[in-house]
């Protein structure tokens, strides 16, 4: 399976803009700039949407891990805070931080946690980062 995006840039770094698209469409020319990702400007930035893959991709593991061990979610919520710093002259990703809610009828905290934390190191967006993962899972 191969999934694709795309981006096209134009102009400076601070005056420039450019738009992203994904091959689904649910991303279609969406602007991006040097404002909206590093200041309040409209618009997405990479941070988000690496956030956005993440958050979506570690839910998804921890259902799965979850029905191999024998429960059904009735809910998921995840949220990746990602920090982008300077660093070696430029900048990049050195943490992400996964805040898990979730509503699970029928486990214990102890068996929550061990299913959570083999979620986050199972999820492929995880395994490919090169950044400090941690996380804050809690049942609701």
């Amino acid at each position: 399976m191969k999934r694709s995006a795309n981006a096209t840039w134009k102009g400076s770094i601070k005056e420039g803009s450019g738009v992203v698209s994904t091959q689904s469409g649910t991303l279609d020319n969406t602007q991006y700039s040097f404002k909206s990702r590093f200041e309040s400007g409209a618009g997405t930035n990479p941070e988000e949407l690496i956030g956005a893959a993440h958050a979506g991709c570690y839910a998804m593991a921890f259902s799965l891990m979850l029905g191999e061990a024998g429960y059904e979610p009735n809910s998921i919520d995840a949220k990746a805070d990602v920090s982008l710093v300077e660093a070696d002259g430029g900048f990049e990703i050195d943490a992400i931080k996964l805040t898990v809610k979730a509503d699970i009828a029928g486990i214990d905290d102890d068996e929550f946690q061990k299913i959570a934390n083999q979620a986050k190191e199972g999820c492929p967006i995880s395994k490919v980062l090169n950044a400090d993962i941690s996380m804050d899972a809690s049942l609701s």
